[in-house]
């Protein structure tokens, strides 16, 4: 059955991709329900409709018709914000998958100083240069906001905080334009982005979504037609990525998830015996509670003093202990990653005979060792791993949804 989709984050570069994808399916009343209220709610402040859909041209189409309807698309341009969590992006994307400027504001020192999301500060922070960010995206791309066809912006989920000072903005920029807003939900963003920069991906494919937030393994028919596989029952794997990196003293300027991969690489990854989470389950679930606290629990026994020193001042033994528990981390977090894989490909499989790619998109997929692991479950069942570069996964760091120290 269709389900909900979940939390999760995505640069604006896939807001823009998406929302083109949702005006070619169809007006508003065809998008998914999650949006529908959004779409609604902001007509009333555009003066703007939605524009009419474009809709892909039939196989049996005449020469000239393809050439009108691509022409077309060349011709829509998508203005993306995106303002749910710690950084301030927006985005210009042509109708044909041009990517014409991308632009983001870190917040790493904030993520630094309060060792995670403050929602209040990231709101500040998100309102001092969301002008500025979506300026230059426009003069970057050589645009004004009269040659738009549209506005996309996420909608949720996300720090409701964060999230309205993107909607604002995207209201403003509607009203003053004429143009219609389009509301996008950040799992469906992260599943259509791939189909972006692979053209050859169709319809049915299998698509894992991995981010601080949220794990979801999904097989998506058509758009909007999403059936949900598997998803997180309590923490995801990227928060469980930040958290550790935390705790083994780590830089998190750089985004706890980087970092840790970096150190794995000096590790041992059998140094440290963790369990493979859920290995009892036979479902497509995910779980990064317990496996959290069996690294806790690690660290404690080797009395390391991660509070206190930092990786940088730490001893060449004292290093090398971080590094072989970072290791033996991510190896048990992405073994539970391909375990659960394996069992959704031979589910999607039944369900979809014809599937050909495994997508696997969200800020974890930057990370390199997590993509050849999931090459390996692909090649073995015959599929095609697609996933986006790391500038289309996320804004290269790994969020930190659940890190927030105060959640609105």
């Amino acid at each position: 059955m269709a389900a909900t989709l979940l939390p999760t984050l995505s640069p604006a570069v896939s807001r823009a991709a998406a929302a083109f994808l949702l005006l070619r399916r169809g007006p508003a009343k065809s998008l998914p329900s999650t949006l529908r209220h959004f779409v609604a709610s902001v007509s009333s402040s555009s003066p703007a409709t939605p524009s009419p859909a474009i809709r892909p041209p039939s196989t049996v189409a005449s020469s000239s018709t393809v050439a009108r309807a691509t022409h077309a698309r060349r011709d829509l341009l998508m203005l993306g914000i995106e303002t749910s969590c710690d950084d301030t992006a927006a985005a210009v994307v042509r109708g044909d998958g041009e990517i014409l400027s991308q632009v983001v504001s870190s917040q790493a020192d904030l993520l630094a100083r309060y060792g995670g999301v403050a929602p209040k500060m990231a709101e500040e922070a998100h309102a001092l240069v969301i002008d500025q960010v979506v300026q230059k995206a426009l003069d970057d791309a050589k645009l004004s906001g009269s040659d738009l066809s549209a506005v996309a912006v996420t909608v949720g989920p996300g720090l409701s905080l964060c999230l309205r000072v993107g909607v604002h903005k995207a209201r403003q920029v509607a009203k003053s334009f004429g143009l219609p807003i389009v509301g996008v939900h950040h799992m469906e963003a992260h599943a259509l982005v791939s189909r972006l920069v692979n053209k050859d991906l169709d319809f049915p494919f299998l698509a894992l979504l991995i981010s601080g937030g949220h794990n979801l393994l999904v097989l998506a028919h058509s758009l909007g037609q999403y059936v949900q596989l598997g998803t997180t029952i309590d923490d995801a794997i990227g928060e469980a990525y930040d958290k550790t990196a935390r705790w083994l003293g780590l830089d998190m300027r750089k985004g706890g998830g980087p970092a840790l991969e970096e150190l794995a690489l000096d590790g041992d990854p059998d140094a440290v015996k963790f369990r493979v989470p859920m290995r009892q389950h036979k479902d497509c679930n995910f779980s990064y509670a317990g496996l959290k606290t069996q690294v806790r629990l690690a660290i404690e026994s080797k009395n390391l003093s991660t509070d206190d020193i930092p990786i940088s001042s730490a001893s060449e033994e004292d290093r090398q202990s971080r590094a072989n528990i970072a290791a033996s981390f991510q190896r048990v977090a992405v073994l539970h990653l391909e375990e659960r894989c394996q069992r959704a490909v031979e589910w999607a499989l039944k369900i979809e005979p014809s599937i050909k790619y495994f997508v696997v998109s969200g800020g974890v997929a930057s990370n390199k060792y997590v993509r050849t692991r999931l090459n390996q479950v692909a090649e073995n069942n015959r599929l095609q791993l697609v996933s986006p570069p790391p500038s289309l996964c996320t804004d290269n760091v790994l969020h930190r949804r659940h890190d927030c120290l105060d959640w609105d």
